[in-house]
């Protein structure tokens, strides 16, 4: 089975997806011309550098397509309730829909999601129990790039050595400073405020505590035993193979025994 696209109307949420892709555009194009290629034609630095670095740029656009598109976990109309997971459900006193328990309306989209951590507005949608496993890929992978490229921009300052064979005509070359301190004040926006949202969403599932939860301090009705770490993230990424959490290009699937409805993503 295919995967299944989701798309939000939200002018607001495109333009901020829009800036994320811009900074991704931007260090994904300007570094490679920069630093990259130059240093790796003059024999400065290794071939696979290179390929880490647009590897580590695929996987976290890859990551970004997928949160954004993915379904986070809407309920349809009519959803079929099992007799002994009744008292498991409500009722939405927005949209009138029977839901389970943990699930929450999401203003913005105009329909309840599953286990709904947070609406994003930098991905475009919810963040719920079906792509949360992708936002913590493409908070990780953002996070990777952006230390990637403050990496080499420190690099092209400190350490390498001067190029011999650039065009000074060039409009890379004659601002090259002013490039290059954009793609540092961007990485460095990026990986604090990539890096500080990580650890958030990293505390909140080893707590099994969504952030919808935190906010309306509901946690005094959660009445949950504490599950090993492993378990819990198996659960979020839909499989026990952990080197199946790094992937952004695969199908979630519920854990065997979950309560859960089945991923469609």
């Amino acid at each position: 089975m295919g995967l299944r696209l989701h798309f939000v109307v939200d002018p607001m949420g495109w333009f901020c997806i829009s800036m994320v892709l811009f900074v991704w555009l931007y260090n994904s194009f300007f570094i490679p011309q920069l630093v990259l290629m130059p240093h790796l034609q003059e024999g400065h630095i290794p071939g696979v550098v290179v390929v880490l670095y647009y590897l580590t740029s695929l996987l976290c656009i890859t990551a970004l397509f997928r949160a954004s598109t993915a379904d986070p976990g809407r309920l349809p109309l009519n959803p079929h309730i099992p007799h002994s997971e009744r008292e498991q459900w409500e009722l939405c006193n927005k949209c009138n829909l029977m839901r389970p328990k943990r699930s929450h309306h999401c203003s913005r989209c105009g329909h309840c999601v599953r286990k709904m951590d947070h609406h994003c507005p930098w991905i475009n949608n919810c963040v719920g129990e079906d792509n949360h496993w992708l936002f913590l890929q493409l908070c990780f992978y953002t996070q990777v790039l952006s230390l990637f490229t403050l990496a080499l921009d420190f690099c092209q300052y400190y350490y390498f050595p001067a190029l011999t064979q650039t065009n000074q005509d060039l409009f890379l070359w004659r601002h090259e400073l002013a490039l290059l301190r954009i793609s540092t004040f961007m990485g460095l926006f990026m990986l604090g405020g990539m890096g500080s949202l990580f650890y958030t969403q990293i505390t909140g599932i080893l707590a099994d505590t969504t952030t919808i939860e935190k906010m309306s301090h509901f946690l005094e009705e959660i009445n949950r035993p504490r599950q090993p770490w492993h378990q819990t993230f198996a659960e979020v990424f839909g499989t026990r193979w952990k080197i199946l959490w790094f992937l952004p290009l695969r199908r979630r699937q519920a854990l065997l025994g979950s309560h859960l409805l089945p991923s469609r993503v």
